[in-house]
């Protein structure tokens, strides 16, 4: 199994790795996590659990970047916290870790050129990001006696869909917040579905089973900038 240590030390080590020509941007993600499954709330932003983790942009020109990141967190879910009474009578709950690294392109609204030294002081923006993420996360199943119980370890895909607003906190440091959901290409986070291919686990489903699940993040990141002056003229 990957541990997040493992991830983080790759990430950082590619990070210095191609800090080469451009502008970069090494830094901190926390925030929030909550999980939109078929056991919980079912609130779409509502965080109560923590994820941390590194990021690192490459800033290709003054309004897109490729960003990479690797995150761990933590989602659950409650019933008897839902406004459902269905499934507050139910009252199932799970609890899950995530360990994922995520890639794709950021894109800013506005302008934002941290080599202007006159204006980066007031250089403030909308972004918006999108990618691929790959992660690491407990397969779990519901027990006859209505628990919720571990019992295999998966790998996985999602698709990530950010909407953030980031300002220069100086010339060198980057302060943003942001709101990602994240569309996972399972439907097991919650024990709802048990990806086993076995009779027995079958009878165990509930919920949509045609539904995947999702999770979303919700925090800041503060990010540091380096790198030589960059020639931005080929990518206005």
């Amino acid at each position: 199994m990957i541990t997040m240590c493992r991830i983080l030390t790759i990430f950082f080590f590619f990070s210095s790795a191609v800090a080469l020509g451009q502008i970069h941007e090494v830094g901190l993600f926390i925030g929030g996590t909550n999980a939109i499954t078929d056991v919980g709330s079912g609130k779409y932003i509502k965080p109560t659990d923590l994820a941390i983790g590194g990021i690192y942009k490459w800033n290709r020109s003054p309004r897109h970047s490729y960003r990479f990141s690797a995150i761990y967190a933590n989602i659950t879910g409650d019933d008897g916290k839902s406004s459902d009474p269905r499934r507050k009578e139910r009252g199932y709950s799970f609890e899950n870790n995530l360990m994922e690294l995520t890639a794709g392109l950021e894109f800013t609204f506005l302008e934002f050129d941290l080599h202007d030294e006159h204006n980066y002081a007031r250089k403030t923006t909308p972004y918006l990001f999108t990618g691929i993420t790959y992660f690491h996360y407990d397969a779990l199943y519901l027990t006859p006696q209505k628990t919720i119980e571990r019992y295999n370890s998966h790998n996985t895909f999602a698709i990530p869909m950010t909407v953030g607003i980031k300002s220069a906190l100086t010339k060198r440091f980057v302060l943003a917040f942001e709101v990602t959901a994240k569309y996972a290409f399972t439907d097991d986070l919650d024990g709802s579905n048990p990806v086993r291919d076995k009779e027995e686990y079958d009878s165990l489903k509930f919920g949509n089973i045609n539904s995947n699940d999702w999770y979303v993040f919700t925090g800041f990141t503060l990010t540091y900038t380096f790198g030589r002056n960059p020639c931005f003229c080929n990518y206005r």
